[in-house]
């Protein structure tokens, strides 16, 4: 684009000094050509660009980039905002400073109408020297040598520049006599900068930097609170499109003006929204169902390239996800643009829809949940972002600074603004109750800190009798991936202050004074303590077991016998807690002597839980009781689940060396008394720009399915491979091996060699009995 085509738009102080000419219309994405004249083209006197070396592999490296797809291919300049940049400029004959011009001019690609006061257009006179590039929030330029007909130049983006797809034009004028005007054929990308101190999303910690800007695979925890599951999730922020369908996306659905992209805060609350299809045609459709035809189920993805890439091809939302799905896809966008990201779990999160701050469930005079009047419930576990940056827009408070981590979500669950998203809401806010704060710090807060109340309901004109009051059953254990380390982080005290303290209570009040939905309690259980009841569950059940759910009950009266009546349920639900399907119940009558204890013991076999059971393998177990001759009602809720096998791996012997073959050896040992049909393992890797599949026709019972392929590791340093078992019988399988990579010793001189060589070959599947 020819800075003739935006005089109007240039800088005062750039008019007075470049002369006037004429303007011409021209076509700023016309067909590509070194050095066309475009004005006075007559005159072959006028400087002309015969090449532009855009110094990829330099620029790349020093700007973290160099693991792109698009950076490897050569497809693209790949730069970080807040530091300068290289170009070596080849002309047609010598550059002579004292009748020569030069103009740099930078608009973005997707914008109309680009103009300087929205920071999508910008003219740049190199200065001579590299000194001295300006302040950190404007452009700046600077010839670094000069040697004949060569010029190199350094370019700074501002720390606040639009994070986009940027089109650069080099003009050229003789002072006083004509111009020439050269588009440089490359896209150049400009992402976020978390090195840059002046960067929004600055992070000092350099272990964390490679975690969460540079690493490719990570671990997601799912399960329940009393059996903790790790998957892995391939980020593959450095795969084919991935970058180019994350830059996209913030302009086509996240609608964000060119002018905005910058902004860490808009750009973090567009992508919650964005990354669900809900209001914007998005890039996931969830599905909390167990029907998933037409699309893929969410257990079946094992990371978020192959969504991405898919939806950049279509442009139709993908099918399908659960919140897991959503939390990585926004991982990946977030830490291919450059803002540090990571994945966050809480088990027995709370969906609270009144923002009342309290999950209330309503029981019928049989004990039974009243599933139409209970809108609220309490996933087995829910997974969010967290994504790092200032956040001058929330000012100073009692405890600080609002910087740090905040707090997005991608998955729709309740609108925020007239739309479904969720943040960013900071994580220090949450912590202390400030829920007012932008954004949706109320819904966060609920999600990790709600009390749990039991409510009789006997009818619309009755009154409502408080069974039971939890203010221990949401939020915990709320995990993500440690730093470098490939097991869990506990950051549960960084969203709420220790279970049963003076200051989580405090806040607590805190919290529901400002929300105006704080439940009335109505009428309190008694003061009778003399029974006590404890459901005690079994952690450790592998699916196929039978298992048993044990509720002790104890008089502790001295002298007097009581009678308690109550009911056992085992249901099979979502991982949500929704969609329950009873899969046993046992109903008791006990009579319990002095200081006595007498147990309820329901049993459950394989045979009885199996063809109800969700794809997570996620149950529901409630006791309810009554105590004869008292005005004593129990109820008890808790979650677990069945534990599902690992894939195993085996990688070849000796040390893993980069662009050197081995072997990779897949296993997996059928837990189920039945035989497993049509299975599939898909894996993943750094290199593997298509999932393998292989194929297993059939694992009788007790057998053991294999699955071997060579694999070329695409560069040295840190690696994982992942895989996913799916079968008719058993799904959502999964397993990963983490690794060391050892650069080849004539890489050792060459370092930044390219790293997308992997040949990748299948091999044989095999069945073991």
């Amino acid at each position: 684009m020819s800075y003739w085509n935006y005089r109007n738009y240039t800088p005062s102080w750039i008019q007075r000094w470049w002369p006037q000419s004429p303007p011409r219309r021209v076509n700023p994405f016309r067909s590509i050509r070194p050095g066309p004249d475009i004005e006075n083209a007559a005159n072959s006197a006028v400087l002309g660009v015969v090449r532009v070396d855009l110094c990829q592999e330099d620029n790349h490296n020093e700007h973290h980039t160099s693991h792109f797809y698009a950076a490897a291919a050569k497809e693209a300049l790949i730069v970080r905002r807040g530091e300068p940049f290289r170009l070596r400029i080849q002309f047609n004959r010598d550059y002579s400073p004292s009748k020569d011009a030069i103009n740099f001019v930078f608009s973005v690609a997707d914008d109309k109408n680009p103009r300087p006061g929205h920071g999508t257009l910008t003219a740049l006179v190199p200065h001579d020297g590299i000194d001295d590039l300006g302040d950190t929030l404007e452009w700046g330029s600077g010839i670094e040598t000069h040697e004949g007909a060569l010029l190199t130049v350094l370019i700074k983006p501002p720390s606040t520049c639009p994070v986009t797809e940027w089109r650069l034009d080099i003009d050229t004028k003789l002072l006083g006599d004509g111009s020439r005007s050269y588009p440089v054929p490359l896209p150049i990308y400009v992402l976020f900068n978390p090195w840059c101190p002046e960067d929004q999303v600055y992070l000092e910690d350099r272990e964390q930097r490679k975690e969460y800007v540079m690493h490719d695979t990570t671990l997601i925890w799912r399960g329940s609170y009393n059996r903790l599951r790790p998957s892995v999730w391939k980020i593959g922020q450095f795969e084919r499109h991935v970058l180019e369908c994350s830059l996209k996306v913030l302009g086509t659905v996240g609608r964000i003006p060119p002018a905005y992209r910058g902004d860490p805060v808009r750009v973090a609350r567009a992508l919650s929204a964005l990354v669900n299809s809900v209001d914007d045609d998005g890039v996931l459709l969830g599905n909390w169902s167990e029907d998933f035809s037409g699309g893929v189920a969410p257990t079946k993805w094992t990371g978020s390239p192959e969504i991405l890439q898919q939806f950049h091809k279509t442009q139709k939302s993908v099918k399908f996800a659960q919140c897991w799905n959503f939390s990585g896809v926004l991982a990946t966008i977030a830490r291919s643009l450059g803002i540090p990201a990571r994945i966050v779990t809480c088990y027995s999160s709370a969906h609270d829809t009144q923002a009342s701050l309290t999950v209330d469930v309503f029981i019928d005079a049989n004990n039974k949940k009243l599933e139409a009047e209970t809108t609220d419930s309490i996933w087995n576990y829910h997974v969010w972002n967290e994504l790092w940056m200032q956040r001058p827009d929330l000012g100073v408070g009692q405890h600080g600074a609002y910087d740090g981590w905040q707090v997005v979500d991608a998955t729709p669950q309740e609108a925020s603004d007239n739309m479904y998203r969720v943040g960013p809401a900071s994580v220090l806010a949450v912590k202390h109750g400030e829920i007012l704060r932008p954004f949706d710090g109320g819904f966060v807060f609920a999600e990790v800190n709600a009390d749990k109340l039991y409510w009789r309901y006997n009818g619309p004109s009755q009154p409502l009798k408080l069974l039971r009051k939890d203010t221990l059953a949401i939020g915990h254990l709320i995990s993500t991936k440690a730093v470098l380390k490939w097991e869990r982080e506990d950051i549960t005290d960084s969203y709420k202050h220790a279970e049963r303290s003076e200051e989580e209570r405090s806040t607590m009040l805190k919290a529901l004074k400002q929300s105006r939905h704080a439940f009335s309690r109505y009428y309190l259980n008694d003061n009778f303590n003399e029974v006590e009841f404890d459901m005690e569950l079994k952690d450790d059940i592998k699916i196929g077991e039978n298992f048993s759910v044990v509720l002790k009950v104890t008089n502790k009266s001295a002298e007097k016998t009581h009678l308690a009546t109550g009911q056992v349920n085992c249901d099979a639900v979502l991982y949500t807690g929704v969609g329950a399907m009873e899969v046993k119940s046992m109903g008791f009558e006990l009579a319990l002597e002095p200081k006595a204890s007498e147990y309820v013991r329901l049993e459950v076999i394989f045979e009885e839980y199996y063809e109800k059971l969700s794809s997570q393998a996620a149950f529901q177990i409630s006791a309810s009781a009554r105590v004869k001759d008292t005005d004593y009602d129990y109820y008890a809720q808790d979650d677990f689940r069945v534990r599902k096998p690992d894939i195993k791996f085996q990688m070849g012997e000796g040390s893993i060396v980069a662009r050197k073959e081995l072997d990779v050896i897949l296993r997996l040992v059928n837990p189920l008394p039945i035989p497993l049909h049509k299975g599939l393992f898909t894996v993943e890797g750094p290199g593997i720009e298509q999932p393998l599949k292989f194929k297993i026709t059939e694992i009788p019972v007790g057998g053991t399915a294999a699955a071997t392929f060579k694999y070329i590791p695409p560069y040295a340093g840190r690696g994982t491979l992942l895989a996913k078992f799916t079968s008719k019988e058993l799904d959502d399988v999964d397993g990963y091996r983490h690794y060391e990579i050892e650069p080849r010793p004539e890489d050792l001189l060459q370092p930044n060699g390219s790293h997308r060589s992997s040949n990748i070959i299948r091999r044989r599947t095999d069945v073991i009995a």
